[in-house]
């Protein structure tokens, strides 16, 4: 990587490693939350669920808006807007303000990955190695925001915790500001190598309708129901999973020093560490195992651990380590998994509008598992939730069946000779 890739590789680290931040240290928050605006599961998973669901409501015109603005620009006022939305977290006196916050913060947060994803796809030469260390920084953000958040929380008020969450995203907004590099030299030096394959996006709704038919293969409509079956099985289980361990008797409060420590969000945080394992796992068995086996097994796997998981409560801590363990590791071990297949099924020329679209799926219709996850336990019980999810990951195993049938048909860029 010459000194432009770093500088851009940083700075889009930067930015993934502060959206994951806040993205998962929002379950930590829905305990407290709960009891202090006395309020119902279902009504908070709802407006959490809102509030991821417009990350991927924005993901499509905020890829649009990326090939038109500065990367830079975009990423930046992410950072800012996601901070502020925080900011007015902090100081919500009610409900209904803690709500709204939450939706800005959805509205900032949405600008992140088709600008960041464009940028680095732009403006850097070793696109590979920018992009794992990109899924790295993620990963660090996804690991360390809710267990400091979680240590935070043993000292301080949630408030003030909420308010603290701005001095990263501050100082990442100001190291970010002074970094300078060419958004465009990867791409210029593929044009000069001849080895471009980028392809200029749709201009006008006509173009943007014409190339949507062209992308929505047999085989990438199948990818794209297995990412929204993604998006809900990820949602449904880690927005309420804090507060799901918290009412467990293994995991009460423990005092410490004239301090109380909630053992389950250390537990919780814990999941998601390992989860940045299951990751990069996942990167390698999609380099050597069959895509649409992986695809298959992965969620077979996903299925089968969430029937375990509510059994496992109720066998010890030692079981539940376990199974939580293999919950964490394999929900994120799907998500390169995921990328390939998109990969996968869609024209080169493509990937860029097949990413928007994925996102949406994940993101956005993803997002009703909070929602659904909220109503599940207002109503019902965990073990009902448990068992959702793992239909929902039993759906997406058929379809890696499906997919795997088909295959053989798949020609070398990605659509199926039936498509």
């Amino acid at each position: 990587m010459d000194r432009n890739d770093r500088a851009v590789t940083a700075f889009a680290m930067l930015g993934h490693a502060m959206f994951h931040t806040y993205e998962l240290v929002i379950p930590i928050f829905v305990v407290i939350w709960l009891e202090r605006f006395s309020t119902t599961a279902a009504f908070l998973g709802t407006v959490v669920g809102a509030s991821y669901a417009l990350i991927g409501v924005g993901a499509l015109p905020s890829g649009l808006l990326a090939d038109r603005v500065s990367s830079k620009r975009l990423i930046l006022a992410c950072l800012l807007g996601m901070g502020a939305a925080f900011a007015l977290v902090a100081v919500a006196p009610s409900v209904a303000v803690l709500a709204v916050g939450l939706l800005l913060w959805g509205a900032a947060a949405s600008l992140y990955h088709p600008a960041g994803l464009a940028l680095l796809s732009r403006g850097t030469k070793a696109r590979g190695t920018a992009f794992a260390y990109h899924g790295a920084a993620g990963n660090v953000g996804v690991a360390t925001g809710p267990l400091l958040a979680a240590v935070m929380l043993a000292f301080v008020g949630w408030r003030t915790v909420a308010a603290l969450l701005l001095v990263p995203v501050v100082l990442a907004a100001a190291v970010g500001w002074r970094l300078e590099f060419d958004e465009t030299a990867g791409s210029a030096a593929r044009d000069a190598d001849g080895t471009a394959t980028e392809r200029e996006q749709p201009r006008s709704l006509a173009a943007f309708v014409a190339s949507s038919r062209r992308l929505f293969t047999v085989g990438f409509t199948l990818v794209f129901a297995t990412g929204i079956l993604y998006g809900v099985y990820y949602r449904a289980t880690f927005t309420f999973l804090p507060e799901i361990l918290a009412d467990l008797s293994l995991f009460d409060p423990v005092a410490l020093g004239g301090r109380s420590f909630e053992p389950s969000q250390y537990v919780y945080s814990g999941l998601l560490l390992v989860g940045g394992v299951g990751q990069y796992v996942g990167g390698k068995l999609v380099d050597r195992a069959r895509l649409e086996t992986v695809l298959l097994g992965g969620y077979a796997a996903l299925a089968a651990v969430a029937l375990a998981f509510v059994p496992s409560t109720n066998a010890g801590l030692a079981p539940l380590l376990v199974v939580g363990g293999a919950l964490g590791f394999l929900t994120f071990m799907i998500a390169p998994i995921n990328q390939e297949a998109i990969s996968a099924y869609t024209p080169a020329d493509a990937r860029g509008l097949s990413f928007g679209y994925s996102y949406t799926a994940i993101f956005g219709v993803g997002a009703v598992g909070s929602s659904l996850a909220g109503f599940v336990l207002t109503r019902s019980t965990p073990t009902v939730l448990f068992v959702v999810v793992a239909a929902c990951a039993a759906v997406a195993a058929l379809i890696g069946g499906t997919l795997r049938r088909r295959s053989g048909r798949r020609s070398p860029d990605g659509v199926t000779a039936d498509d």
